[in-house]
């Protein structure tokens, strides 16, 4: 790794630098003469003010640079250099302390003389007596003071690559502005620029809203076919006055990060609820799943010595991002093919530590895994379980724990990892596991560590919505979320839009082209009807579609009202409707298959 340093780190701590003594062999001490020799790698430099050309891939410097090198090595006290040092580090201290000792002043006025000679037969002598206990230069110790008061913090790191001479004065610069312009516009080309739809939702009307994503200043009025708040929590009279409850009583923030004055009492109590929701030890709270996902599987794959990661071909980019950045071998099995899993674990020793990372409901497609047969694979050899219930949190199960609990595997599931931003209708993240596994997260994820806790508001708006959901009422909420789910499915499928198959909450109408999709979507709005369209990446080229989501508080006249809208749009947008009896609204009595997840 390269190094410039900054004004500031002319006057670097001798302290800092590690030099091996004769004395200890291999081990290191810091002394002052450490500094100097770092002062004395600065000699390296062909000329006063240039930059260390090296060439990483050759590992060698120049002929006549190395020539100098050579010569510049006759000091006593670079003489201890290792070339190591005069490859690492460039010239701007010796600006500073040539003025101080007549050897360095010497080096730089011979350079050019130096750096001709095929050959090094010119030395230096330099005055000072370097036999016995004096070891250290003179002409540096006047600066000792100012030395100790800059630490080698002010060292800026650089990338990798080799270092070049510096460029002449107007030189153009790389045009920052226009790369950016033109990546943005390539995004628009292939019709994967997002465009954000400005929308208040009205926590007394859910799911109604208004929209504002027009020039004008007028509102009009939507309603929401899109959202996460899937059971509507996120305006329950519960949630809504513990929010207030805890910003009159605690504020706003939440003060800092856990470690420092951003723990409470609320945010332990909210992690033994969600540790007993899943019927696990203890929980740990993220700001998002998101970084609950990344930071536990980083962590994971870094300080777990060895680990294999088998990762789901659907998994969400949060998974997918903690899995690639901790480096450990990854294999990816075919989305929820348990032969698949089956054939890459058989590649990997048993005794080799192991993970298997999948979703229980897939968010674009709707499925929901295999997941006892994943998870009792996973354990015949030898792995761990890492299971992302984000979209069945809150929505499945007796008390809303998620598939794992309708399915009765709970105990199948060795991490799990939910949301509190979906279905609870707040915000946040968490993972539950064994104590010792939470604590291993707590203790070295750097996503949980390095950043500030979650604020009261959400805690306790969080807590109650978990109260609620584990209810009777939740019970409720859920079958009639389901109802309406079922009810919105045979509409669309008897009305000849292409609904993909699913067993979950979660509709997929498959249209194929972004172009095509954002036209849908866009037609939708101005009846009164908010569905974003679903383009590359979120999906892959070719799975353009729309993902419909109906809550509770949507009813059946909204329904028929929407499908007939959407067959317009379809039609507008120029797809055609696959052949069908005429459009009537559906039989509400065959939900069995969603039931048994209630």
């Amino acid at each position: 790794m390269m190094f410039r340093w900054s004004p500031g780190a002319l006057r670097l701590s001798w302290q800092r630098f590690a030099l091996a003594d004769a004395s200890t062999s291999t081990r290191t001490r810091f002394t002052e003469t450490g500094f100097c020799r770092e002062l004395s790698a600065i000699l390296s430099s062909p000329r006063l003010g240039d930059q260390l050309v090296y060439t990483r891939r050759s590992r060698k410097v120049s002929h006549d640079k190395h020539a100098r090198n050579l010569a510049i090595m006759s000091c006593p006290f670079v003489s201890r250099l290792t070339m190591s040092y005069v490859k690492k580090y460039a010239s701007p201290l010796i600006a500073m302390y040539q003025r101080q000792c007549p050897y360095l002043a010497r080096s730089v006025n011979t350079a050019s003389a130096c750096s001709q000679q095929a050959s090094v037969k010119q030395s230096f002598n330099c005055p000072v007596d370097v036999e016995g206990r004096c070891n250290r230069c003179p002409f540096l110790a006047a600066n000792k003071a100012a030395i100790k008061s800059v630490s080698t913090a002010d060292a800026v790191e650089f990338s990798e690559g080799p270092w070049t001479e510096e460029e002449p004065a107007g030189k153009p610069q790389f045009g920052y502005e226009s790369h950016f312009s033109m990546m943005i516009a390539k995004k628009k080309m292939d019709h994967s620029y997002r465009v954000f739809k400005k929308v208040n939702r009205l926590a007394a009307e859910f799911p109604k809203a208004t929209e504002h994503s027009s020039e004008s200043d007028d509102s009009k009025p939507i309603t929401v076919w899109c959202s996460n708040d899937y059971l509507g929590m996120s305006r329950h009279e519960k949630v809504k006055e513990a929010v207030r409850q805890a910003l009159e009583s605690h504020g706003a923030g939440a003060g800092g990060t856990r470690n420092i004055s951003g723990n409470s009492l609320m945010h332990e109590n909210l992690e033994k609820d969600l540790a007993q929701l899943h019927s696990k030890q203890a929980a740990l709270l993220f700001t998002s799943c998101f970084v609950a996902n990344d930071t536990t599987l980083f962590t994971l794959g870094k300080l777990v010595p060895g680990i294999h990661i088998f990762s789901d071909a659907g998994n969400h980019a949060s998974l997918i991002q903690g899995i690639r950045n901790c480096g450990a071998p990854k294999h990816v099995f075919r989305h929820n093919d348990v032969a698949h899993l089956r054939e890459l674990l058989r590649r990997v020793p048993k005794s080799t530590p192991k993970v298997v990372v999948f979703e229980s409901v897939h968010s674009m497609t709707g499925d929901i895994s295999p997941m006892e047969q994943i998870c009792d694979l996973a354990h015949e050899y030898g792995a761990l379980t890492f299971v992302d219930e984000v979209h069945a949190v809150g929505l499945y199960g007796e008390r809303g724990a998620g598939v794992a609990e309708a399915r009765g595997i709970l105990d199948k599931m060795d991490v799990i990892s939910g949301t509190l931003g979906k279905a609870f209708g707040n915000i946040g993240g968490y993972v539950t596991s064994t104590s010792n596994f939470v604590d291993f997260i707590r203790s070295y994820g750097a996503g949980f560590i390095f950043t500030t806790s979650l604020p009261p508001t959400v805690l306790c708006g969080a807590r109650a919505s978990v109260a609620v959901l584990s209810s009777p009422e939740g019970r409720l909420l859920r079958r009639r979320h389901q109802e309406m789910v079922s009810y919105m499915k045979g509409a669309l499928k008897a009305a000849g839009l292409p609904v993909i198959d699913s067993e979950s909450h979660i509709i997929p109408v498959h249209v194929g082209d972004p172009a095509a999709c954002t036209k849908v979507s866009n037609e939708l709005m101005q009846f009164g009807h908010y569905v974003q369209a679903i383009n590359y990446p979120t999906v892959a080229r070719g799975e353009e579609r729309l993902r419909l989501a109906p809550t509770p508080f949507h009813d059946e006249e909204m329904v028929d009202r929407f499908v007939q809208d959407m067959c317009e749009a379809w039609q507008i947008a120029g797809l055609s409707l696959s052949p069908a009896e005429r459009w009537r609204p559906a039989n509400t009595a065959n939900f069995s298959n969603s039931e048994k997840l209630v």
